[in-house]
């Protein structure tokens, strides 16, 4: 994608139609899922998640059958989604079987009272399939991945290449926590031996030198989020949170090593995760290892997204998705949606005035913070700032990375906080370079003035342009608005010119 498609932004109201439900039923290793979405979009929002931690997948290694016990909490759990996908009045209901049911001798048994029991057919996923709708999911929840999606459940490890939206080969191997747990007999020394061997000839593995290793999978997830509470990372987002390589070799190995239960906020992960913690952080060490690639990624958008991802149609698919939730919450929660529209066009006009380089990444950024700017004006204005920068710091934005969300809390903290860095808070500042910290302010600053200029209410801005000319940033009024000018206005006028090195002036008209 060379340039940000504008159907993004410009099909926003139009693309808004009264959505239906979609739910998705994961069946996997470890875990039996509901995830039900509010519809179909480039965006999916979450309305219900519910997971049941059935362990489907243990024993199979070594008995090739599936537990009774797993069974049946996994019908129990089934029976209870099937319930409450009727009461979410769910339209689509797609359920989805993994490795544990493909590889064991009673799996055919079990999918057919799992489809009894959830009320719809099942698709009985091969490895290469699963792997595909993995990286089908990162395609659809990060900008432009380059690398290799490693997706690991409960009973394997799925490996992809993908670049951009191509996609290589699928590939699976048996190295999930339950199957290692079961085949190295709880040995974690046999189980390194395992680990070792089943990745010595993958030349997917190898593609990742150099690269990001997408990581997908809760086990991922819970050494992630321990990883994060060790820092006291100022984020609590685990989508697109970014661990460089060596870093995560090191801290695998101390998982690796030492009882779970003594790790530092060990207790933020499900009990019936943590044993499964040491099997989850050998497998990545060792692709580490022997990959070497710059970086771990994680991605919480895996098969699930990934089938919504192919439900689109080509059209749908080449939208920006960051740009779609940001217009589709202008749309529910600003007071004028045309105006961010305006605010948009407006800043794009000034930004070329001004012959600041902006990449197509920073473009995008500000066109969601320009959509984003008023959605929360219904927040005490003594509160704006702090709600606002909440909203951006936790809200379910996708195909946006770390310092990303970052530069947009900053935004809108400098938008209601003023353009003074000791109101905002250091530690989203630490997570911006120095030239994404200038953009906020004056990105910030430019919404600053829009608003004045506007009320924040569409077909103002267009006649009202703000520009650079030559030593000089110019807001120029026509002259039914002329009474507009002050100087507060002046000021704000002032504070942009300023960031850019430049003096100020208003101009009527005429």
């Amino acid at each position: 994608m060379d340039s940000i498609p504008r159907e993004s932004l410009e099909d926003a109201r139009e693309s808004a139609p009264v959505k239906q439900p979609i739910a998705i039923v994961d069946i996997g290793s470890n875990s039996v899922r509901l995830v039900a979405y509010e519809g179909l979009s480039r965006a999916p929002r979450q309305i219900f998640n519910e997971k049941s931690l059935c362990a489907l997948g243990n024993g199979v290694a070594t008995t090739g059958k599936l537990p009774k016990a797993g069974i049946d909490k996994a019908l129990a759990a089934l029976r209870r989604f099937k319930t409450m996908s009727e009461i979410l009045q769910v339209g689509e209901l797609h359920v989805l079987a993994t490795a544990a049911a493909r590889d064991a001798s009673n799996g055919a048994e079990f999918v057919e009272a799992a489809s009894h029991a959830i009320g719809a057919p099942i698709s009985l996923l091969s490895g290469a399939r699963e792997a595909e709708l993995s990286a089908h999911g990162v395609v659809s929840g990060i900008y432009r991945p380059d690398g290799v999606v490693g997706d690991l459940g409960g009973g394997s490890l799925e490996l992809i290449d993908v670049k951009g939206v191509q996609l290589g080969k699928g590939a699976t191997l048996p190295l999930g926590g339950l199957t290692l747990m079961d085949a190295s007999n709880n040995s974690p020394r046999a189980a390194v031996k395992i680990v070792r061997e089943a990745l010595a000839n993958s030349r997917i593995v190898e593609r990742v030198a150099g690269r990001t290793f997408y990581a997908v999978g809760g086990t991922w997830r819970a050494l992630a989020k321990l990883h994060m509470r060790q820092r006291h990372y100022p984020l609590t987002v685990m989508h697109g949170y970014v661990i460089p390589s060596e870093d995560a070799s090191d801290f695998a190995g101390i998982v690796e090593r030492v009882n779970t239960e003594t790790l530092i906020s060990i207790e933020a992960v499900n009990a019936q995760r943590r044993p499964l913690l040491p099997y989850g952080a050998m497998v990545l060490d060792e692709i580490i290892r022997r990959a070497m690639p710059k970086e771990i990624m994680i991605s919480t958008a895996g098969v699930r997204e990934g089938l919504i991802y192919e439900m689109l149609d080509q059209a749908q698919r080449r939208k920006d998705p960051l740009i779609v939730a940001a217009s589709e919450a202008n749309l529910q929660f600003s007071r004028a949606p045309r105006h961010a529209e305006d605010l948009v066009d407006w800043t794009d006009r000034f930004m070329k005035s001004t012959h600041l380089e902006e990449t197509i990444e920073e473009k995008r950024l500000r066109y969601a913070a320009c959509l984003l700017a008023d959605v929360n004006w219904r927040a005490h204005p003594d509160y704006r700032g702090e709600e606002s920068l909440n909203l951006v710091e936790n809200t379910a934005l996708t195909a946006i990375d770390h310092p990303g969300r970052a530069f947009l809390a900053l935004t809108m903290s400098y938008r209601y906080l003023g353009l003074d860095d000791d109101e905002v808070s250091p530690q989203i500042r630490a997570l911006a370079s120095a030239r994404m910290l200038d953009r906020a302010r004056i990105v910030a600053a430019a919404v600053r003035l829009a608003y004045l200029v506007s009320g924040a209410m569409p077909d103002v801005l267009p006649r009202t342009p703000v520009a650079c000319l030559k030593s000089k940033v110019e807001l120029t009024l026509p002259a039914d608005l002329a009474d507009l000018a002050s100087d507060r206005l002046y000021s704000r006028v002032k504070q942009l010119a300023r960031l850019i090195g430049r003096d100020a002036i208003v101009t009527i008209a005429g």
